[in-house]
């Protein structure tokens, strides 16, 4: 099976599957209503990104592809954590620093229309709902490190980023406070994301995390007395028996969709405004459906879905994922940002930092129940060197290789994006 062939299909999938709605955020004892940003308000280089929303979903897509390629195993990571702290680091970015980052993030610069997408969608999913999900940001500063009150006021107003000084010339203690605080805000669930040997007393200055987290339970839950072991296809002729949960011959309806080669289900957590769309292969390779696949058939598909009375199983599965996303962010065009020309002036006013490493940690957590998963993310910055139809029953039955997306349906924000190769991993 071929891997890019897999990420492709998953680029298409976000792209279509997101449409342009409105939102209302009850703050203040008010309703304010958010109106997502038109096309016109795209800056023009972004091509045929449509909106914010689109920019975070492409590039959700483009880092995905590159951690898929390099991948053994399960994929797994959340693009909302990876790109909001991007996008609080490319607010201190300047001259070719910042052109690379624009096209890898698909935002321009200064952008207030963008400050406030940032800000409603952070003030959105930290909003009280049927489901768990919250998420944060904060700056880690050496002691004497004087950041502009410009920057820090951007960070803080639309990211909610909380400004902390710290003393990195002890770097266990430096990345046992920062873990601390990736911990709080996963519900225990990410771990020592930074090691005390990612700091560097006489270097690093200053770094940028978010951490997001979720516990969504299904709005149709699956019995856990029928559950059981079946069999899984890892690849031709390699099969494992692995738990499978199983919902069968319930009375309940289900978003599903179908061609000739695939199968297209979603799966709706509790309060509606989050679900998680499985991609499933038939009989042929995935690699085979790419070939013959463009965006254009796969808008009629996800345009074609109804509901439908469908025989579900699907894998448990639960697992952690851990990357260094460097040599995937230079691939994708912004390199300068972790070399000695880096330009982050509009931080410090100098062209004194460079970024030195960008860091990821996911668990994602599939049962009978619902889905719990988090995230964290931390750039790390040092000081530069130089400065079907009817009513007939469907079985959607994922036993082979998938994908997975949770979505923040009233945006249509990616949160999480996986793929599942091997459930027993």
């Amino acid at each position: 099976m071929s891997k890019n062939s897999l990420a492709a299909v998953i680029v298409a999938l976000l792209i279509i599957s997101a449409s342009i709605i409105y939102l209302t955020i009850k703050e203040n004892e008010s309703d304010v209503i958010i109106d997502e940003l038109e096309s016109d308000k795209t800056p023009v280089f972004a091509g045929n990104i449509s909106g914010f929303r689109d920019a975070i979903n492409v590039f959700s897509f483009d880092l995905f592809k590159k951690l898929y390629s390099s991948s053994e195993g399960n994929v797994f990571y959340s693009p909302y954590s990876v790109f909001t702290a991007l996008a609080m680091t490319y607010e201190g970015s300047n001259s070719d620093t910042a052109v690379e980052m624009r096209d890898v993030l698909n935002i321009e610069q200064d952008n207030e229309s963008f400050h406030n997408y940032m800000k409603n969608l952070y003030i959105l999913l930290n909003k009280n709902a049927e489901y768990d999900i919250s998420t944060a940001n904060a700056l880690w500063i050496k002691k004497n490190l004087n950041l502009l009150k410009d920057y820090l006021s951007v960070i803080e107003t639309y990211y909610g980023g909380v400004a902390n000084e710290t003393d990195f010339s002890n770097p266990e203690l430096a990345a046992g406070k920062i873990n601390h605080w990736v911990e709080n805000n996963t519900n225990g669930l990410i771990k020592d994301l930074i090691q005390s040997s990612h700091i560097d007393p006489l270097y690093t200055a200053l770094i940028l995390t978010n951490a997001i987290y979720f516990k969504g339970v299904w709005k149709i839950q699956f019995d856990p007395v029928n559950t059981t072991d079946r069999s899984f296809e890892i690849d031709s002729d390699v099969f494992i028996d692995v738990e499978t949960m199983s919902l069968v011959n319930t009375k309940d309806y289900f978003n599903y969709t179908e061609t000739e080669d695939l199968q297209l289900l979603e799966l709706q957590y509790s309060g509606d405004d989050l679900s998680m769309i499985i991609l499933l292969p038939k009989e042929k390779e995935l690699s085979e459906i790419i070939d013959s696949f463009d965006a254009d058939q796969f808008k009629q598909l996800i345009e074609s879905m109804n509901e439908e009375m469908v025989d579900i199983y699907l894998p448990k599965f639960k697992y952690e994922t851990s990357y260094g996303l460097n040599e995937p962010l230079i691939e994708l065009g912004m390199a300068n940002a972790f070399s000695s020309y880096a330009d982050f002036s509009k931080i410090t006013g100098a062209r004194d930092l460079q970024i030195s490493d960008v860091l990821h940690k996911a668990y994602i957590d599939i049962n009978e129940e619902g889905t719990e998963a988090a995230a964290a993310t931390a750039v790390i910055m040092v000081l530069t060197s130089n400065g079907n139809g009817g009513s007939s029953r469907i079985v959607f039955d994922a036993d082979h290789p998938f994908l997975y997306i949770v979505q923040h349906k009233e945006t249509g924000t990616i949160l999480f994006i996986g793929s599942v190769t091997n459930p027993a991993e």
